[in-house]
């Protein structure tokens, strides 16, 4: 057996995302738009909301974060060394969780999850954000009808780190910057979707934050701005501070590790095995 390539030497690569992954993931991408924005349409005087779809949308989430992992190991060879890196990491972004959750925001885990996907890939990024913040609901005891929700916002969360360009060439001060920008921006972007999870069925807060389902989609939108910018801008500031601040001073220690630990596992190594050399007529096994 000869190995074709050698892992020592390249530089690692993201796990590979082939067509049957993206498949799945744009059809667990159609659900989750469809679960966040379907309350804006209806009328929420007909009792449905998102305390009552919760439960089928974590039953829908659950069997298509089990397909993107069996998509991903039938089309990129991902083995069982990924899968314990993928314990490993959703292990440490559970663990980092509690240590900002309820003080102005401050999730340490972002920072981690943007990495984490940036290395390892799209693919590979939105099962362990999903997963991630699984464990880290059942460490806090945050297990509510929010929970698929989160686990969804996550997902796409890491995903969009391993979707930014230059992953097999891009380094250094550059990288870094463009990781701080997209944690900074995908931070906000987090609170804005998860926000929206929940505005519609709160009620009481006021004629000009308040969901209307009197109300035409582009005036409930206005109000949603309203909303956002008055209960979670703030929190969500504190979220995306610390991520740009993490990022830059913490990442490029992380990225190395992350890039030394994917190299090491070879999760993309392909062995070739050929035909043993034919010795000539008449000539003894191992003679010159």
């Amino acid at each position: 057996m000869k190995e074709v390539t050698d892992v020592t030497e390249r530089a690692p690569r993201p796990v590979r995302l082939g067509p049957k992954s993206v498949a799945v993931l744009l059809l667990t991408g159609a659900i989750g738009v469809v679960a966040f924005g379907w309350p804006l349409l209806v009328d929420t005087g007909s009792g449905l909301a998102h305390a009552q779809d919760a439960p089928w949308l974590f039953a829908a989430l659950l069997p298509l974060l089990v397909a993107v992992v069996v998509a991903t190991i039938s089309e990129s060879g991902m083995d069982a060394k990924a899968v314990a890196m993928l314990g490993v990491l959703a292990a440490v972004g559970a663990a980092l969780r509690p240590l900002g959750a309820g003080t102005a925001g401050l999730e340490p885990m972002f920072f981690l999850m943007v990495l984490s996907g940036r290395v390892l890939g799209p693919g590979f990024g939105f099962v362990l954000g999903s997963v991630t913040m699984f464990a880290s609901a059942l460490l806090t005891g945050g297990v509510g009808p929010w929970m698929p929700f989160q686990m969804l916002s996550m997902g796409w969360f890491t995903m969009g780190a391993g979707l930014l360009p230059g992953p097999d060439r891009l380094r250094g001060r550059a990288e870094l910057a463009m990781l701080a920008v997209y944690g900074c921006v995908a931070a906000f972007a987090y609170g804005v979707v998860m926000n929206l999870q929940g505005w519609p069925i709160i009620t009481g807060l006021g004629s000009g934050i308040s969901f209307d389902e009197d109300d035409p989609l582009n005036e409930n939108l206005v109000r949603f701005v309203a909303y956002y910018l008055t209960t979670s801008l703030g929190w969500d500031l504190g979220r995306a501070v610390l991520t740009v601040v993490l990022t830059l001073t913490l990442g490029p220690t992380l990225l190395k590790a992350l890039r030394r630990a994917t190299r090491r596992a070879a999760f993309d190594a392909r062995a070739a095995f050929g035909e043993p050399e034919r010795q000539p007529e008449g000539t003894a096994p191992g003679s010159s």
